[in-house]
């Protein structure tokens, strides 16, 4: 992987966060993907459960994710290493309350990822906090 190939997966995850198309998030990940929405998670494993994950699609009470409904959010990643198949990248998520409102919380993100031959992440792990209220 490269930053240019990295900023296009990056793209393509926003894009795939935004449709909540299961094509578009399935093709981000690897069929053997380890995913983690926090550092200390027991990783979601596998495309298909990671795509019903996204879709929030699980047991009630087991699903870490929840979708967002369109318009109460944004987001800019972009890679800051690269080393081979091993990425770090950073961002901002803002979120909304309603579409198109005001923004009310700013995340700051960290991934770690590790990617397949084909570009595609088999290891992904989420940092972020949120920032302080001004």
């Amino acid at each position: 992987m490269d930053h240019a190939q990295v900023q296009q997966w990056l793209d393509h995850y926003i894009a795939a966060w935004v449709s909540y198309d299961p094509d578009d998030i399935g093709a981000l990940f690897s069929e053997d993907i380890e995913y983690r929405y926090h550092p200390h998670d027991e990783p979601i494993r596998g495309r298909a459960a990671v795509v019903a994950s996204w879709l929030d699609e699980g047991e009630a009470d087991d699903s870490p994710s929840t979708r967002d409904e369109p318009g109460t959010f944004e987001a800019r990643y972009q890679p800051v290493a690269v080393d081979g198949d091993v990425v770090v990248a950073r961002g901002v998520s803002e979120y909304r309350d309603v579409p198109d409102g005001p923004i009310m919380r700013v995340y700051d993100n960290c991934f770690l990822m590790r990617f397949d031959d084909d570009g595609r992440c088999r290891e992904f792990t989420e940092f972020f906090v949120e920032r302080p209220s001004l």
